[in-house]
């Protein structure tokens, strides 16, 4: 059954955590696509550039099927799994947390570094704010002039976001629905089709 709704984060955050000499800055964003995540990691490897480690973990879609932890020169599941761990404990999706570490001379072990990127990490999530966010479905509504009073009370009726519209010869208009309401808006459209409303869909 597919997830009408997903938690997420409202906004970016940090935390840190300090062992044995060893500084961990934790970072969580809120991110949409895998280019946002590459923005977002980029952007922090510049800033913080003579770090040791950038160690990582995303989790997007409301599925959490498409995930991805990265070690970063770490040893194998020392940092990103334990990262992604705390992305999956909190229920969360469409996040990327990055925890970036200076080494402070001191080997933590295996055992160390996964208790120190899952705090780090827990650090992090714990200062969001957790929001749900509703799944959208892209669609693209096709009608004449005459019917864009009908479509403006389709709109307001099924709460649908406009992306973009273009008033040529015909209407087009880019909107999104919540998947939650998609099966009464589309059972609403062929109703005003068998009414001789002339209004056509496309998924996207």
């Amino acid at each position: 059954m597919a997830a009408f709704s997903f938690l997420t984060i409202q906004s970016s955050s940090e935390g840190s955590y300090k062992e044995s000499g060893s500084k961990f800055l934790a970072f969580a964003y809120p991110v949409s696509s895998e280019d946002d995540i590459k923005i977002k990691i980029e952007g922090l490897k510049k800033k913080y550039f003579d770090a040791t480690h950038h160690c990582f973990a995303w989790m997007l879609g409301a599925d959490t099927i498409r995930f991805r932890a990265v070690d970063d020169g770490e040893p194998n599941h020392s940092a990103g799994d334990p990262i992604l761990g705390q992305i999956r404990s909190k229920n969360l999706t469409n996040v990327l947390v990055v925890v970036v570490r200076y080494y402070g001379g001191t080997k933590l072990g295996v055992g160390g570094l996964i208790q120190a990127y899952k705090i780090s990490a827990e650090a992090a999530l714990n200062n969001a704010v957790i929001i749900e966010q509703d799944v959208m479905q892209t669609v693209e509504l096709s009608f004449s002039y005459s019917e864009n009073a009908e479509v403006m009370r389709l709109i307001k009726e099924y709460d649908l976001k406009v992306l973009s519209q273009n008033y040529a010869e015909d209407c087009e208009m880019k909107l999104e629905v919540k998947l939650a309401m998609r099966d009464r808006f589309f059972a609403k459209l062929n109703l005003l089709s068998d009414m001789s409303h002339k209004i056509s869909v496309k998924e996207i």
